[in-house]
């Protein structure tokens, strides 16, 4: 199932740029980069609840949010895309 991970974290402080960037090299790891702070993460049910815990391990609860919206296996009517950065196949390899 397609899963759009979001997440703001607060980098005020040195610790808050490392969750940053924590946060985003797990993203990363499961899916694709879309806008800065946006993955696409193509996932089964069990791997996604893995992510999501994880993710949930690494923020902190009262300066950063974390958002996952499950658009399901039927996805490809559900996303529309305009402007810059080439869409990608979201079943196709993350990797060359």
């Amino acid at each position: 199932m397609l899963i759009l991970i979001t997440y703001d974290v607060n980098t005020e402080t040195t610790d808050g740029r490392k969750r940053l960037r924590k946060i985003a090299k797990q993203c990363v790891d499961y899916g694709q980069r879309v806008q800065n702070s946006v993955f696409e993460c193509n996932l089964d049910a069990a791997t996604s609840v893995k992510v999501k815990n994880e993710l949930l391990k690494l923020i902190d609860h009262d300066k950063d949010s974390l958002r996952f919206y499950y658009l399901g296996n039927n996805y490809h009517t559900k996303i529309e895309h305009y402007g810059a950065k080439k869409t990608y196949d979201a079943e196709g390899l993350l990797m060359l």
